[in-house]
């Protein structure tokens, strides 16, 4: 497993962006799939964005196309999300998840068997 430690979060307005980082503690972070993952109050937890170990490939849910952007640094075992754009429907915890176990991109949690605390996002309007 990996440890994961998200931060970056805060308040915002809507039409200004964030940028969250999640840094993993082990030396295997170039090893996994990494993702974001969102949990607003009362809703699942929903698939944000995914991006593969060397960071050839990523993947966006619809939602977020075009206004989120994933990206990952292996030398400093640290994720990003740097979100622009930013719409009350955006405000939820934020978890950054890793998967070892596959080189295939998913976007289901149940996929994921290491998760960070979480980092609140909210955005007025």
């Amino acid at each position: 497993q990996v440890q994961l430690a998200e931060s970056g979060g805060g308040l915002v307005q809507a039409g200004g962006s964030l940028r969250l980082s999640c840094a993993a503690s082990a030396r295997t972070f170039s090893s996994a799939n990494m993702a974001w993952f969102r949990q607003a109050p009362g809703k699942e937890r929903e698939f944000v964005a995914t991006i593969s170990r060397s960071a050839g490939r990523t993947y966006y849910a619809d939602s977020v196309k075009g206004r989120f952007t994933i990206s990952r640094d292996n030398a400093k075992n640290t994720v990003y999300l740097q979100m622009n754009s930013l719409k009350p429907e955006d405000t939820a915890v934020y978890y950054c998840a890793a998967d070892l176990l596959d080189y295939r991109l998913k976007s289901s949690p149940r996929d994921f068997g290491s998760w960070g605390q979480g980092t609140q996002v909210t955005v007025s309007s």
